[in-house]
């Protein structure tokens, strides 16, 4: 077993393209011996995004705090405290603060062998 604080893993900005005033943490990984999933945890500035994209694998979200919305093709999801996204394999996306505060939020994806996950 480990346990640690989310806070004592660094964060660092998302230097991708597409992506504007996100920062992640890699808070359970391969590192720390996870043989199955990663769990990371997003926070996305006022105005800020995630690119629009895909991949192979599924993944899931749950939402810490704040506002936003999920975009998948031309639809158009709100997000909120509580709120929950499973994103398929394939389905183009993408996660956008539209509030006045910071979007934070889970997400699991599974370890995948590209390196990806």
């Amino acid at each position: 077993m480990r346990v640690k604080r989310f806070d004592d893993v660094p964060e660092r900005e998302v230097e991708v393209e597409g992506a504007r005033g996100v920062r992640i943490r890699v808070l359970i990984s391969p590192g720390d011996g996870a043989p199955n999933f990663v769990m990371r945890m997003f926070t996305i500035q006022p105005g800020g995004c995630t690119p629009y994209h895909t991949h192979s694998w599924e993944h899931e979200v749950f939402v810490l705090s704040g506002s936003g919305e999920a975009r998948q093709g031309e639809k158009t999801y709100p997000l909120e405290k509580g709120s929950v996204v499973l994103v398929l394999p394939w389905e183009e996306h993408n996660f956008r603060n539209t509030g006045d505060e910071p979007l934070v939020f889970l997400c699991s994806i599974p370890i995948v062998e590209d390196g990806s996950g």
